[in-house]
């Protein structure tokens, strides 16, 4: 009986916090526009130099048909690129905690591509691979992987010590200490390692669009940037930004 009034006390205050987690980014955001729209205004800023917030989202709604296909191109490619490096970045944890030799021997290479900038890499992948699509989905593969290796591998190896004991004890094969044990731990880490693989698979996505630079109805918003910074139509670009920004988030 005691615990009733708690539980209803509770409910309330969890529901306020979560509306304070939507409210006061909101307001904030409302803030730093208003005075972008303001110092815009008042200091008779120019279209080309400094869009104001109002010019920009009426340029994304006249523009909406170009941006909303390049959306959909950078979208497919982040998602493909994350989705790949979700499989392999599993596959390679796995193969990683079979043996401390196999994980000391090819983690430094995971290390390797990771701080390999992929501006020097992307070049050469989209030389090497015809297809436009698939060279950029290797190239944000390739930002996007050592997160979730990293991660998954941290978690697949914090396992409780007393328990590991437990499953030696009871005899456990390997595959049972790794489904029943080990994935289980893993996984706090395994959902950390997707928030920053997802954040980075977008990241990526937009860097291999820079370089390959293609156009027409398979461009991404990156060559809408670039195209309208050729074309000085900066509330355009500011437009593909936000869209970027928004998918990130």
């Amino acid at each position: 009986a005691p615990a009733k009034p708690a539980r209803r006390v509770r409910l309330p205050l969890l529901r306020q916090q979560r509306v304070q987690r939507v409210l006061l980014p909101l307001l904030v955001g409302v803030v730093l526009v208003g005075i972008w729209q303001a110092l815009v205004v008042g200091l008779e800023l120019p279209p080309y130099l400094v869009p104001s917030p109002l010019l920009m989202m009426q340029t994304l709604v006249t523009d909406w048909v170009p941006l909303g296909n390049a959306l959909l191109v950078t979208l497919k490619i982040t998602l493909l690129s994350f989705a790949v490096a979700t499989v392999a970045g599993v596959a390679i944890s796995f193969l990683f905690v079979q043996s401390k030799r196999i994980e000391t021997a090819l983690f430094p290479y995971a290390v390797l591509l990771q701080v390999t900038p992929i501006v020097a890499v992307a070049p050469l992948i989209i030389i090497w691979v015809k297809d436009p699509t698939i060279s950029m989905v290797i190239c944000a593969t390739l930002v996007a992987l050592f997160p979730i290796i990293a991660n998954t591998t941290l978690g697949l190896r914090s396992i409780d010590p007393d328990l590991q004991a437990y499953f030696k004890l009871n005899r456990a094969t390997r595959w049972q200490s790794l489904v029943r044990l080990r994935i289980p731990s893993a996984l706090p880490y395994f959902f950390g390692g997707l928030r920053i693989s997802s954040g980075l698979a977008l990241i990526g996505a937009v860097v291999a669009e820079f370089v390959a630079g293609t156009g027409g109805t398979g461009s991404g918003l990156a060559y809408q940037i670039l195209q309208a910074g050729f074309q000085l139509d900066i509330p355009r670009m500011f437009a593909a930004l936000l869209l970027i920004s928004l998918t990130g988030i």
